[in-house]
Parts: structure tokens; C-alpha cells; sequence
């Protein structure tokens, strides 16, 4: 708990006589701990991170089926997989801005209406124009993940922030496998439009529960909503059968504020008490799209956002394109044949491999949890990207099913842990002002590189080109991974910071 002397209670707003003390969200989410609250809060991001698992991890059904169906081309059949990412680069950068303006809640609830509508009316599109349509407003929706797992983040207390995330992330991994689990079941007897409808259903749960869930304290007290902060810590308190600590709620910035000893701007905490609605001096919470942009790309925080970016677009490439590899290297075909030469007939996906395959992620969790709070997130990602380029080298040449299985298998294991460590890593480097615009922007270059994936890796798999496929697996793993050991910051162990200016405390660490 952070403690300041009687004359900083008087401008704080309370008489405490000589001890004066205060607390920000992360001294009370510190004393009230991780309890019955937070897996409430796990349990309902959680879903949100099931849903979009599987919105993903059926495009590499959907797609050779459609195709099958329609009789596609093979560019055809990779747009349907780009129009996702497509939607998904709009939608990431936009709620991440409406959540940072208008809040968390509002941010998922729409996110969840759009991909839960378009999602089960896809499965009646009776055309592939209209098909590519809804897959895009899919898409949309599903750019909101980064602001359901932000807000999640922002119950954590520090200590273990990096173990629960992993815990969440394992609700992707539920995702994947319970996708590939669905498709082996209904692929075979009732056909794609009937999984397009049934993964549609966990995006709708989301809307049912939604009116119970409540809004990041940390956000509220950014604002200058101090009283619903407290009033959602003091619910924390209940749920947990902790108590908060003495004193009164106070953002990092105001403490700041404060200690720089300008009394024009000290004035302003007076209201810290009061709800009056307006967020501190000095804290820019009402940015626009352009102003978040230009804060993200501002002298201190510049190098991590580019090299986030960086990362983020060869882990979505590289996790994106093994998921289509194991259905691509895995579908029967002895012998390569270009795709327009074989009648336009898409070979059929070995599900049970497809099945097999997603079980990686389990391992790759396990990794994630061992390695992201006492190696750190840096080490950890740094080194799985490496490891993947070590397993997907002998994939250049065609291998034996088993092995090409196998190393998969492991290539996976290592992608899962990089995907993990860096939806950790991301939230942690942004103050709260901009930190789900920062992390929908990173996500948004991501599903780019999704984008591309299935148009150009695919792409060569299906014209013969195997050995360049994977060599560009192996690229931008690699630039991935050295990307990984410039970032500036190891945010193991700190706190969150709400204000720009609190983060020259991290950077000097």
C-alpha cells in the first residue's frame, strides 16, 4: 500500500490525520487476491477466448469442403480464410479504441452480438459472395479478443498475472480441440453449414451473462469514476472474503501529480474522493483514433509498439499458417499434384490428424506456465521461435505421415507458447489510457500476416512448392524471434501502469 504524509491526505481529499494513506487498484487487487471473483471473471472471458478459437480453427475445414462443394478455385478457397482476417484487422483496431473511450463492457458486447449473428447466418449463405460477406462481419467481431482479454488482465493481481493468463489462454486451446473435436463428429454426416452454426453458439453465451459482468476498476478510476471503482473493488472484497486496505483510491497518476509539487495541477486531486466523471489532469483517456496512434508511436513507446508489430504479425502468420499446414501436408496426397489439374476436387482433411494436432497446445500451455514468470516473457518467446524453426526444417522435403505429424506437432507446442507469452506481453507495455487500442493495433497487424498466410504459403503448398512454404515459415519465425530480443522492456513482475508517464519508471528498470 503506498503511503504519503498528512499535507498529501489533505490535497488527496481526506484527513487521516499523520499517517495519510492511499492505495491504488494494484494495492487492492494485491490485499484482496485472486478468488471466487476473478474465476468468475476468468470463466466469462474465457468463453470469448473459446469462441474465437473456434471461429479460427474451422476455417481449415470450411474451407477445403466449400471449395469441394462450389467447385472453387484454389485462391477462392484461400480468400474465405483472408476475409476473416480481413474483418478481423478492422475490427481489433476499432474496439480497441471503443473500449478505451466508452469501456470494457461496451467493447465485448458488441463484438459478441456481430460475431454471434454473422456467424450463424453464414451457415445459410447460399452463394460465395454472400458467404465471403459474413465471414468478413465474422471477422469484425472476432477483432474484439484483445479487449476481453485486457479486461481480464486488469482483475490480476501482478504476482501471478503471467501464470492466470496462461490459464486463460488454455480456454483457446478448449477452443481448438473442441472445434476439431466438432468437425470429426459433424463434418462426415451433416457437412459445413451445419458447423458454421454450431460455432456460433458460444459467441451468443457472452450475450447472455452479459448484464451481470462488471467494468475494469482500473478503467473507472482512469476516468475519474473513483466511486464505481471502489464500489466494484469492495464486490472483489465480498466474493473473495477479503478486505481492501485503508485509505482511499488514487490512480498512479495522481501520485505522481502530486509528488512533482505543482500545486495547480494537485488542486485536482481534491476530487479523488468524488465521482464527478472527469479523469485526472494529466491523464489522456478520451483519445481519439488518431491521437492513440500517435501515442503509441511517441518517443517512448515507439520501439516496443514496431517491434510488437513485428512479432505479432509473424506469430499470427506462422500460427495461422501451421494450423492449415496440418490439414494441407496431412490430406492424403501421396504425391504432389497442382491443385488445377486435379479436377478442382479438394482432398479430403484427415481430421483425425487435424484432432491430434491441436492437442500440442496443451504442452505448449504447460511450457508457457513454467517459463513466463520465471524465465520471463521475453526469454520465453525468444527462444520457441527458434525451437519452431528447428522443427519445421526437415518439412522443406516431403516426409513420412507420421513424422510430418510429429514435427507438427512440436512446431505447435513452440507457436502456442510465443501466441501465449505475447498476449501477456502486450497488455503489460501500454498504460491503461491506450492499452486496448495498443494491443487491438498489434493484433490487427497481426491478422494481416493471418491475411496473407492461406494467399501465398497455402498457396505454394498447393501449386507444388513445399520447400519454399516452409522456408518462409522459417523466415519469419526467425525475424520473429529476434524482434523478441530488442524489446526494451521485461515486464515480469510490475505492475500495470495507467499514465504515459509512469512508464519511465519500467523502462529504467
Amino acid at each position: 500500500m503506498t503511503k504519503v504524509d498528512s499535507s498529501s491526505a489533505l490535497f488527496l481529499g481526506v484527513a487521516m490525520g499523520d499517517e495519510g494513506l492511499c492505495y491504488t487498484v494494484d494495492d487492492a487487487l494485491l490485499a484482496l487476491g485472486f478468488g471466487n471473483f476473478q474465476i468468475l471473471v476468468l470463466a466469462y472471458a474465457g468463453i470469448g477466448w473459446v469462441s474465437e478459437a473456434m471461429e479460427m480453427m474451422l476455417l481449415s475445414f470450411v474451407g477445403p469442403a466449400v471449395q469441394s462443394a462450389w467447385n472453387l478455385s484454389p485462391h477462392q478457397e484461400s480468400f474465405i480464410t483472408s476475409a476473416v482476417f480481413a474483418g478481423m484487422l478492422i475490427g481489433a483496431y476499432s474496439w480497441g479504441i471503443v473500449s478505451d473511450k466508452h469501456g470494457r463492457r461496451k467493447g465485448f458486447l458488441i463484438t459478441a452480438t456481430v460475431t454471434a449473428a454473422a456467424g450463424f447466418l453464414s451457415a445459410f449463405a447460399p452463394n460465395y459472395l454472400l458467404l465471403i460477406s459474413l465471414r468478413c462481419l465474422v471477422g469484425i467481431g472476432l477483432g474484439g479478443g484483445p479487449v476481453l482479454s485486457s479486461w481480464f488482465l486488469e482483475f490480476v493481481p501482478a504476482p501471478n498475472r503471467g501464470t492466470w493468463m496462461v490459464v486463460f489462454s488454455a480456454f483457446w486451446t478448449l477452443g481448438t480441440i473442441f472445434e476439431a473435436s466438432l468437425a470429426w463428429i459433424v463434418m462426415p454426416k451433416l457437412g459445413w453449414r451445419w458447423l458454421l452454426a454450431l460455432s456460433s453458439l458460444p459467441s451468443s453465451f457472452l450475450l447472455l451473462f452479459y448484464k451481470v459482468t462488471p467494468e475494469s476498476p482500473r478503467y473507472l478510476c482512469l476516468k475519474g469514476r473513483t466511486t464505481d471503482a471502489v464500489n466494484v473493488l469492495e464486490k472483489i472484497a465480498r466474493l473473495n472474503g477479503r478486505e481492501l486496505p485503508s485509505g482511499i483510491l488514487v490512480s498512479d497518476n495522481q501520485i505522481e501529480l502530486y509528488d512533482t509539487g505543482n500545486p495547480s495541477e494537485g488542486t485536482n486531486l481534491l476530487s479523488a474522493g468524488k465521482n464527478d466523471g472527469e479523469p485526472p489532469e494529466g491523464v489522456v483517456s478520451n483519445l481519439g483514433g488518431v491521437s492513440s496512434i500517435l501515442m503509441l508511436l511517441s518517443a517512448k513507446l515507439a520501439r516496443s509498439t514496431l517491434l510488437l508489430w513485428a512479432v505479432f504479425f509473424g506469430n499470427a502468420f506462422s500460427y495461422y499458417g501451421l494450423v492449415l499446414l496440418t490439414s494441407e501436408l496431412n490430406s492424403g496426397r501421396s504425391k504432389c499434384v497442382p491443385h488445377n489439374l486435379d479436377g478442382g476436387k479438394s482432398p479430403d482433411v484427415s481430421y483425425k490428424d487435424v484432432f491430434i494436432a491441436s492437442f500440442a497446445e496443451l504442452p505448449g500451455l504447460l511450457l508457457s506456465a513454467a517459463a513466463v514468470d520465471k524465465l520471463g516473457r521475453k526469454l520465453s518467446m525468444s527462444t520457441m521461435f527458434f525451437l519452431c524453426c528447428i522443427f519445421l526444417l526437415p518439412l522443406m522435403f516431403h516426409q513420412p505421415e507420421g513424422l510430418t505429424t510429429s514435427l507438427l506437432f512440436g512446431a505447435r507446442i513452440c507457436i502456442t507458447v510465443t501466441f501465449t507469452v505475447v498476449y501477456i506481453y502486450a497488455p503489460e507495455i501500454y498504460p491503461t489510457s491506450v492499452r486496448t487500442t495498443g494491443v487491438g493495433m498489434a493484433s490487427s497487424v497481426g491478422r494481416i500476416g493471418g491475411m496473407i498466410c492461406p494467399l501465398v504459403a497455402v498457396g505454394l503448398v498447393h501449386g507444388c512448392h513445399q520447400v519454399l512454404a516452409v522456408l518462409l515459415f522459417e523466415i519469419v519465425a526467425l525475424l520473429s524471434g529476434v524482434c523478441v530480443m530488442f524489446f526494451p522492456v521485461e515486464t515480469m513482475g510490475q505492475d500495470l501502469r495507467d499514465s504515459l508517464s509512469s512508464l519511465n519508471n519500467i523502462n529504467s528498470t
